[in-house]
């Protein structure tokens, strides 16, 4: 049991990480915020619970297959603000650029319609 949860864990980092430390670093150069440093402030602190943080995309043309990065560009959930519940996204320029795939919008849309 104690592997399966080590392996969720770093799933989650991987996940969190979002196209990786240089591309992160790159848009703090730009004075920009990742997605979820923006989610981070915008709601009160502690109450962002994610939806489908391992969505990845199902392209396979021009190499795709072979780039997959967990989240696939946009983190979606819920928490608060003030109290009050919202539903969030918050689309990851680190990853593709925040180009849009099928498995993307689907989340988009997933949280636009919840409940």
């Amino acid at each position: 049991m104690l592997t399966i949860l080590e392996e969720l864990d770093r799933r989650r980092e991987q996940a969190r990480a979002g196209g990786g430390e240089k591309r992160v670093a790159a848009q703090h150069a730009k004075g920009k915020l990742t997605a979820r440093e923006r989610i981070e402030l915008l709601l009160d602190e502690g109450s962002f619970e994610e939806f489908d943080m391992f969505v990845e995309h199902r392209c396979a043309d021009f190499g795709m297959q072979e780039q997959k990065i967990p989240g696939d560009g946009v983190v979606t959930g819920w928490g608060t603000i003030n109290g009050k519940i919202v539903y969030v996204f918050s689309k990851d320029f680190t990853v593709f650029g925040g180009s849009l795939s099928g498995a993307h919008a689907a989340k988009i849309v997933k949280v636009q319609r919840w409940p």
